[in-house]
């Protein structure tokens, strides 16, 4: 047993909650916003083909792309009705039911990613006893070379510098630090982080 995410005690608090949170996506997609520029830079990150883990897949939005763009994509994300709105969205990917800090019980026990995406926020909602263990499952289920791209924003309980010592205690080493998904330098007053990680 693990403790329960921020994510589903919220939705215990609002079950309406889920669903507000696909309309919005739905809201700003019919209202022409740019909702695909995290997958834009893993997709550039890999080779075609590749094998991606979509690792808090919400309502499915990035590995749609990621799939669209040839990529092998499994999108797993711990609210039913998020996973119902992604297997709506492209039934060709592999979506699944499951909690992040249960990875390996989720996933068949051989699988091996070239690269993980977690966006929105995901290791914000995450129980803080949970997520060296949620670093630790990404870096499991790396393949050689891989690399796991993690972005989420200041002000929601877990500093960056402490994001940054557990993924060293979870085996991985940080390649590359942004403030942006288009890649801009971060600095010590940025209110952003997308951290891009391999094994140590």
């Amino acid at each position: 047993m693990v403790d329960k995410s921020l994510w589903q005690l919220k939705i215990e608090q609002d079950p309406s909650h889920s669903q507000w949170y696909i309309q919005r996506f739905e809201t700003m997609r019919a209202n022409g916003q740019d909702l695909w520029g995290e997958a834009r830079m893993i997709d550039a990150m890999v080779q075609r083909g590749s094998r991606i883990l979509d690792a808090g897949a919400g309502a499915g939005r990035i590995g749609d792309y990621l799939q669209r763009a040839g990529h092998t994509v499994t999108g797993v994300d711990i609210d039913p009705a998020l996973v119902e709105a992604s297997q709506a969205l492209n039934p060709d990917v592999t979506w699944l039911q499951g909690d992040l800090a249960l990875l390996p019980e989720v996933l068949d026990v051989s699988a091996q990613f070239d690269a993980i995406v977690c966006a929105g926020n995901v290791v914000g909602f995450l129980a803080p006893s949970t997520r060296t263990r949620v670093l630790a499952n990404f870096a499991s289920v790396l393949a050689e070379g891989g690399r796991a791209v993690v972005g989420f924003g200041a002000g929601r309980g877990y500093s960056f510098d402490d994001f940054f010592a557990d993924a060293e205690h979870a085996g991985l080493q940080v390649q590359g630090k942004f403030s942006t998904w288009e890649l801009h330098p971060f600095a010590e007053d940025s209110t952003f982080l997308v951290a891009v990680l391999a094994k140590a």
